[in-house]
């Protein structure tokens, strides 16, 4: 396990490397110079070539990006901002708990929801409810997140006027976004935990289980469900690199203070520090938890413990 767990991390360092080499690389391939978008054109081409120099965009890209990486390893300092001329950290560890907030909270109500719907479909297959649940669920992921969220707005916020649709601030302000995210992801949530409770159905467990006698629900929780518990820590680490992703876009229409707006205004203004810096974040926020779930699924199915065992000798 031990091995197995250095090798996972092992290739989650990897793969931020490689995301931020691309990004690096992508981001220096725009249209437009940074130095042109703080500055303006009454400002003399000498003061500026002393900002590039100062910013290091006088080098070649490979020693930018060195120097980049070399000060992050280091100091762990993520650069100076171009536009607020503040240390990018500094800015990032007042939106990050935000974000973190905003997806934990979206991800914990889709499962409250997603789950136990997924568990009646399955018990009650080809019923009126399945069908109604699952079609439902499908016509909310054909339409795209963005513009779920403008019609919440549209309803809710400016013809009911019962939420408020900018900000963060209060329990009310939660209640569009959040709802926003859910309806644009549960439905590959129900259909994961309905193929799988069916697959449970089917062992001979199962079927031992209701022989002793115990009754319908005690069999779907404490048998059914726990087992395919394991489907659902899986479905959970695939969701979080959506979610965050997704919340990029959510935070910029609802006016969450989080790294979402802040990621979309960076790209547009190219503060190409605050943009590799929250690139940076996302990717190892998720290859961090993509790596607990992997523990988490070891400790919960002792096949996979065994196996991972046995691989090690």
């Amino acid at each position: 396990m031990g091995r197995y767990l250095i090798g996972r991390l092992l290739q989650g360092l990897l793969l931020v490397f490689s995301v931020s080499v691309l990004v690096f690389a992508m981001i220096y391939m725009m249209p437009g110079d940074p130095i042109d978008q703080v500055t303006g054109w009454k400002v003399s081409q000498e003061t500026k070539e002393q900002m590039r120099k100062a910013y290091g965009f006088d080098q070649p890209l490979y020693r930018q990006y060195i120097s980049w990486a070399a000060r992050i390893l280091k100091d762990g300092d993520l650069g100076i901002s171009l536009r607020s001329k503040l240390p990018v950290w500094d800015i990032l560890k007042t939106r990050i708990p935000i974000t973190l907030k905003f997806t934990g909270l979206t991800l914990l109500i889709e499962m409250l929801i997603a789950v136990p719907l997924g568990l009646v479909c399955a018990y009650k297959k080809d019923s009126l409810f399945d069908r109604l649940t699952v079609n439902l669920s499908l016509f909310f992921t054909a339409i795209p997140q963005f513009w779920i969220a403008v019609l919440l707005i549209l309803l809710f916020g400016v013809h009911l006027r019962w939420f408020p649709f900018v900000g963060f601030s209060t329990p009310k302000h939660l209640v569009l976004p959040v709802a926003a995210g859910v309806l644009a992801s549960f439905a590959t949530t129900i259909r994961l935990t309905k193929s799988e409770v069916l697959e449970v159905i089917r062992e001979k467990y199962v079927t031992t289980a209701y022989a002793k006698g115990l009754g319908k629900s005690a069999v779907l929780i404490k048998h059914v469900l726990r087992n395919a518990l394991i489907l659902i820590t899986v479905i959970i680490s695939l969701s979080i690199p959506w979610l965050i992703s997704g919340a990029v876009i959510l935070e910029h229409i609802f006016g969450i203070p989080g790294m979402g707006g802040l990621m979309i205004n960076s790209i547009v203004l190219q503060d190409f520090a605050v943009v590799q810096a929250c690139v940076l974040v996302i990717a190892s926020l998720t290859v961090f938890f993509n790596i607990v779930c992997d523990i988490l699924i070891g400790m919960l199915d002792p096949r996979i413990s065994v196996s991972l065992k046995g691989a090690e000798r």
